[in-house]
């Protein structure tokens, strides 16, 4: 079994895919809670909603939609 380094694990689509899910689900909680502190209540849930949608579609586009996942055929 081939044994992998760190610098082959973290190509740069995996740190594109790490920075995008950090700042998806960590950037955006971190917007409404700061949105949330200043009065802004609404709005912070509506960044957060978005943040987090804006990375599930990105994550779709980019990584799971180009899967193929197809059964064998016959």
């Amino acid at each position: 079994m081939a044994e992998t380094t760190l610098r082959e694990f973290l190509s740069t689509d995996a740190l594109l895919l790490a920075t995008v899910l950090l700042v998806g689900v960590a950037g955006s909680g971190v917007a409404r809670w700061s949105l949330g502190q200043l009065g802004f209540t609404t709005l912070g849930e509506f960044v957060y909603i978005a943040g987090y949608g804006g990375m599930v579609v990105v994550v779709w586009y980019g990584w799971i939609r180009p899967l193929d996942i197809t059964g064998p055929e016959g």
